[in-house]
């Protein structure tokens, strides 16, 4: 199985040519090469990532914050022209740290090392506890035990939770690929609820909290067949 790797720097250069080492590299797989760094950081969220090629000094977000962030999910090796991280770094179990200008044969022998470590793990199936949702010009930790449902709304999502209401330029496709599937289900194209939030459902509607929320004739069977589980 290949190992899925995301790219993320604030140098399109660098980008360009890790992406080149990547693809050149039996048994990787290019996911992700981008300056967003709040992308890659969803993706390894969603599971959709296995190793993060990632720099140090971002402008939006820090290497460091990053792997705070990331809590293990997945494999990272740094990516910078600075020393200054190398202790950092390790602190948080990375795999290399690649001083730039990164030499292919320096990059090959750091893929090496993940591939090895892959070769005697097994996958990693832990249910977060939390999710980091972009907010204005905020990253927010939310637990999920926290969120009540989630609501879609024309340019953005609301997330309602026990203490506020979060809203956020996600998309509901997204959020749906980041919750776990045995705690929120989609029962309308607007609302993501939380099962265990459902105070009752009635006539067509669940009961979250005061609030009634339809469900939608495309999910009524996938969303009877949970209930009737539970």
């Amino acid at each position: 199985m290949n190992i899925r790797v995301a790219i993320t720097d604030d140098e399109p250069l660098a980008i360009e040519l890790l992406a080149d080492y990547v693809q050149k590299t039996p048994g990787l797989q290019l996911t992700e090469a981008t300056t967003d760094v709040f992308k890659v950081l969803q993706l390894v969220q969603q599971g959709a990532v296995d190793l993060v090629l990632l720099d140090v000094q971002m402008p939006q977000l820090t290497g460091i914050q990053f792997m705070q962030m990331a809590a293990n999910k997945c494999s990272i090796i740094l990516t910078t022209a600075y020393t200054d991280y190398a202790l950092d770094g390790y602190e948080y179990n990375v795999e290399d740290y690649l001083l730039k200008p990164i030499s292919y044969e320096r990059f090959y022998r750091a893929i090496q090392k993940v591939k090895q470590r892959h070769e005697h793990i097994t996958p990693n199936t832990t249910v977060p506890a939390h999710i980091f949702v972009k907010s204005e010009y905020r990253l927010v930790r939310i637990a999920l035990s926290d969120i009540r449902y989630i609501e879609g709304l024309r340019d953005y999502i609301a997330i309602h939770t026990t203490t506020q209401k979060i809203l956020s330029l996600e998309s509901m496709t997204n959020m749906e690929n980041i919750l776990p599937p045995d705690r929120f289900i989609r029962i309308h194209r607007s609302y993501i609820i939380a099962l265990e939030q459902v105070q009752y459902i009635e006539k067509g509607m669940v009961h979250i909290n005061g609030q009634s929320l339809p469900v939608g004739n495309s999910y009524k069977e996938a969303f009877d067949r949970v209930v009737g589980k539970r």
